[in-house]
C-alpha cells in the first residue's frame, strides 16, 4: 500500500520525459522527484560535470576579447511570437524560427530561435532565477532557446548529436520593482496567463501582440557572462553555450506575482500552483566563466591652463639659471 501511494504521488506531481529510451519521472516540488534526485532519475547527463545553472562568482570571471556584440534578427518584430502554452513545468512561448535568430558574440555560427520559457519562485517576494551572481538569486529568469542552424531548427536532432555547442541559450534575470514596468511587453504577455491556467489548455495565439525587444527593454545586451553547460531540466544534456546577461529586466512586482498565482502545474484533476520551478545551482567543476574586457578610462589630457602654467614655470627656471 505504501509503495502504491508513493507511486501515485510521484505520478501526480511529476513530469515524464524520455531519457535513454525510458520514461523518467521528474518534478520540482516533490522530494521524490525534485532536482536533488535528478542525477539518480536521469543519470546519463544529470550527474555530469558540466551542469547548469551555476553561481557566477564575479571575482573569478576571466576577460575574453572575443565576446563581441550579438547580431539579433527578428527581436524587434511583433510577428515572432507564435503561441503561448502552459507546459505543466513552465510557461513556453513558441517562436517563428524563420524570423528570429542570433549570431555573433563568439557563437560558432547562426542559431535559430525556437522558444523561450520562464523560471520563477513563489511570488515576487521569493527568488526564482536559476543562475545566481555572487549568491544573489533574482525573482525570475527568462531563457531564449536557440538551435544551431546546421540542425535545421530541430531540437531533438541537436540533442541527439551530443554536440556541446548544439544549443545557445540566452538567459535574462528578471528583477521586481514597484514602479510601472519599463518593459511594457510584460503587461501584454502576462495578460494571456489566464488563458493557459492549466497544462493541456489550448495554446494561445499571441502573434502581433508584442516583440522580444519589448520584453528586454532597458537591458544592455552587450554585457554578459559566458560558459559551457547543460539543459537545466532532465535529461540535462551538456549541449549548451550559455550567455547570461548582466543587467536584469525590470518588471513590476504585480506582474511577476501572476506567474505563481495563475499558472498550475501539470494535472488539472488535482490543481497545484506552479511555484519554485527552478533547479538549484550546480558545481562549476573547473569550468571558466568569461566576460568582456573591461574598458579602462583613458588618461586625462592636461588642461590648457595647466599646460600654460607648466610652460611659464619652465621659462622662469631657465631665466634664473641664466642669471647665476
Amino acid at each position: 500500500m505504501i509503495a502504491f501511494l508513493i507511486s501515485f504521488l510521484a505520478a501526480l506531481l511529476c513530469e515524464s520525459v524520455h531519457s535513454n529510451n525510458s520514461a523518467v519521472a521528474w518534478c520540482y516540488n516533490n522530494p521524490l522527484c525534485n532536482f536533488t534526485t535528478w542525477p539518480e532519475l536521469s543519470p546519463h547527463y544529470c550527474n555530469g560535470s558540466s551542469q547548469s545553472p551555476i553561481n557566477i562568482v564575479t571575482a573569478q570571471v576571466l576577460e575574453n576579447s572575443n565576446l563581441t556584440q550579438f547580431n539579433f534578427t527578428g527581436f524587434d518584430a511583433n510577428t515572432t511570437f507564435i503561441s503561448m502554452a502552459n507546459s505543466g513545468i513552465s510557461v513556453v512561448v513558441t517562436l517563428d524560427e524563420e524570423i528570429m535568430s542570433v549570431q555573433g558574440g563568439d557563437l560558432p555560427g547562426l542559431y535559430v530561435s525556437k522558444q523561450f520559457h520562464l523560471h520563477w519562485g513563489n511570488s515576487s517576494s521569493f527568488p526564482g532565477s536559476e543562475h545566481t551572481v555572487d549568491g544573489k538569486q533574482y525573482a525570475m529568469e527568462l531563457h531564449i532557446v536557440n538551435v544551431h542552424s546546421k540542425y535545421n531548427g530541430s531540437l531533438s536532432a541537436a540533442l541527439a548529436a551530443n554536440d556541446s555547442s548544439a544549443l545557445a541559450v540566452l538567459g535574462f534575470f528578471i528583477e521586481g520593482t514597484n514602479e510601472a514596468s519599463k518593459a511594457k511587453g510584460w503587461g501584454v504577455l502576462t495578460s494571456f496567463l489566464r488563458n493557459i491556467t492549466y497544462s493541456g489548455n489550448a495554446t494561445v495565439d499571441i502573434m502581433n501582440r508584442t516583440s522580444m525587444n519589448s520584453l528586454l527593454e532597458g537591458v544592455n545586451k552587450t554585457k554578459y557572462y559566458r560558459y559551457r553547460g547543460s539543459l537545466t531540466t532532465p535529461s540535462c544534456n551538456e549541449a549548451v553555450i550559455w550567455t547570461v546577461f548582466k543587467e536584469p529586466i525590470k518588471v513590476n512586482n504585480n506582474l511577476i506575482n501572476l506567474f505563481s498565482t495563475t499558472v498550475f502545474a501539470k494535472n488539472a484533476s488535482a490543481p497545484v500552483l506552479n511555484v519554485n520551478n527552478f533547479r538549484g545551482v550546480q558545481p562549476l567543476n573547473g569550468r571558466v566563466v568569461t566576460s568582456q574586457v573591461e574598458q579602462t578610462a583613458s588618461p586625462t589630457a592636461p588642461s590648457s591652463a595647466a599646460t600654460s602654467i607648466s610652460s611659464l614655470s619652465l621659462l622662469l627656471l631657465l631665466t634664473s639659471l641664466c642669471c647665476l
